[in-house]
């Protein structure tokens, strides 16, 4: 389950397809307009004020295996957050293991339970009003702090040994470096991992959609026979049996003066809030691109506001700049690459589907999308991933077939493998050894800093 593959909509174009959410996978054998991508500096310049002083990271840098668990989490739930920022993943504060007396004392604060006020970070804050499934399922901490403890924890599979994030892990972007995910019994599908980050914004999940939410997409692996393996039923079983979970459920779920319930359903909804929780920080582009606007504006003739939103802007541009190569890149993917004819708006990508040729030599070909709709126009279609963070979730392609971003662009430069439905835009690109390494500069400027969660803390 995963992630890469090139595109265009008129005229040649690279795109690379990384797609959402978690499973993608299937036994073998296989049985919205265009936004503009342009940061809103004015409506988010709280947020991209916040996002600056609390990102301690590197543009681009992931969170090192382990290391995450020994975040201190700061919680003053009355205070507007940047969902992706630490002390929103960092889990119940307390001892090294969970207690039940921790989780009561952190359910009884009312706060915990109210829908979360938060900003989006520059860059994604560009989507600020896209959200999906908040309307069905509202973000609170509380929500999101189970959906953390359940994403991590192996009880969920058959085995006990399968997690969420045995296939979409923080130190490797959220996805996994195996062509396939892997699942119980060493078992693997057809399908690469996609990543787990900026799933806010897209509603229909999985390499070709079939899932038409986030938690519609968090229930399918548990029961998936070569992921998780398990039973849904089972899987609530085992959830009912750990005591700091029943009462998570009890109270994070309780409606009309009744306890929640442990149910299938209300997993998902738990697993959901915390995938949406999950966003990307502002990376060089995004610094870069929200400076255009001030850049020939004189500092000393700005009013106070405005001059306060130009140095949080220009300070992460010289905290993360852009190379040369990276802005000459920049100039392709916009330009002669035309990427962004499917790589647009703030996640960069049109959560639509296209055909790029991509493992349509093979006698038996996976149709993609077509599995879904049964529409012919979308034989071998697969979902557009983000380009952001590409960098760090090889391999690539929804088959994991291209290792690197180089094998990528260089499949795509020559035009793909044709097929009888591939795209109409998808022709050779004609770039030189210069472009297409200036390109994959630019790729790899898109990239800010991931969410650094607590993995370790469960129910025992």
């Amino acid at each position: 389950m995963k992630r890469f593959a090139i595109c265009s909509a008129t005229l040649p174009v690279v795109a690379f397809m990384l797609v959402t959410g978690c499973s993608d996978q299937k036994p073998k054998p296989a049985s919205n307009a265009a936004t503009d991508v342009k940061a809103t500096t004015d409506e988010t310049a709280a947020a991209d004020k916040n996002t600056l002083n609390s990102d301690k990271s590197t543009a681009g840098e992931r969170s090192a295996p382990g290391a995450s668990g020994d975040i201190a989490a700061k919680t003053d739930p009355s205070v507007k957050v940047v969902l992706g920022a630490d002390e929103l993943l960092a889990g119940i504060p307390g001892s090294p293991e969970l207690t039940v007396e921790e989780i009561q004392a952190w359910l009884d604060n009312p706060a915990n339970h109210e829908t979360l006020d938060y900003e989006l970070p520059l860059g994604m804050s560009a989507g600020k009003g896209q959200e999906k499934g908040l309307v069905e399922n509202p973000l609170t901490r509380a929500k999101i702090e189970l959906g953390r403890e359940l994403y991590f924890d192996p009880r969920l599979s058959a085995d006990g040994k399968i997690s969420c994030a045995s296939c979409h892990a923080p130190d490797h972007g959220f996805a996994r470096e195996t062509q396939f995910g892997v699942g119980v019994g060493g078992q693997q599908g057809n399908r690469n991992s996609p990543v787990a980050y900026n799933r806010l914004l897209s509603d229909l999940q999985f390499w070709d959609g079939r899932a038409a939410s986030l938690e519609e997409q968090a229930k399918g692996p548990i029961a998936n026979p070569i992921e998780m393996a398990n039973t849904h039923e089972a899987c609530v079983a085992t959830i009912k049996s750990i005591p700091g979970y029943e009462l998570q459920f009890q109270k994070i779920f309780a409606s009309g003066g009744h306890p929640g319930e442990v149910t299938i359903d209300n997993v998902a909804k738990a697993i959901a809030s915390f995938e949406r929780a999950l966003v990307t920080g502002p990376s060089p582009f995004d610094y870069y691109d929200a400076f255009k606007k001030y850049k020939d504006l004189d500092p000393d003739e700005m009013d106070a506001a405005t001059k306060a939103k130009y140095d949080t802007i220009k300070a992460g541009m010289e905290a993360h700049p852009m190379s040369e190569n990276a802005i000459r890149g920049m100039q392709l993917f916009f330009g002669k690459a035309n990427c962004s004819l499917c790589h647009v708006g703030p996640n960069l990508t049109d959560e639509k589907y296209h055909n790029l040729g991509v493992g349509m030599d093979r006698d038996k070909p996976d149709l993609g999308r077509y599995e879904v709709t049964k529409d012919e126009k979308d034989w071998g279609a697969f979902k557009t991933p983000t380009i952001r963070n590409v960098e760090f979730s090889a391999p690539y392609m929804h088959d994991g077939s291209q290792k690197t971003l180089e094998e990528v662009v260089e499949w795509y430069n020559k035009g793909g493998h044709p097929n009888k439905n591939l795209d109409e835009k998808i022709k050779p690109l004609n770039l030189t050894d210069q472009e297409q390494a200036d390109l994959i500069a630019f790729m790899k400027a898109c990239s800010g800093s991931l969410p650094k969660v607590n993995e370790s803390r469960k129910p025992k």
